[in-house]
């Protein structure tokens, strides 16, 4: 009795675990991650953009800061950011204006 008990028990566990697996891939649970994994590359690439802006502005000319800014503002645009494409948008535009190049 044990046996079958166990083979029941094991089963069933076996039986939730697939269903689990199957409604994770199929049911957009893979999806959801992938998306959210992508988000958080877009918003990593978009702070090593802004370190990098850091570096060409406190080190660099003022075509460099222009230039930066501009890479900056493409991160965030691909990033899906809105608000902070914007002002980057407008960084890049004075940047660029000090370093002679009107946007």
């Amino acid at each position: 009795m044990a046996d079958e008990k166990t083979n029941n028990f094991q089963a069933i566990w076996g039986l939730i675990i697939a269903v689990g697996v199957i409604w994770f891939f199929f049911g957009g649970g893979l999806e959801k991650q992938a998306a959210k994994d992508m988000q958080g590359i877009y918003n990593q690439v978009s702070a090593d953009a802004v370190k990098q802006y850091d570096i060409a502005k406190r080190s660099g000319s003022a075509m460099d800061a222009c230039v930066h800014a501009g890479m900056v503002a493409a991160a965030y645009l691909q990033a899906k950011d809105e608000p902070n494409y914007q002002r980057w948008k407008s960084t890049e535009s004075s940047d660029c204006s000090k370093a002679g190049l009107p946007r």
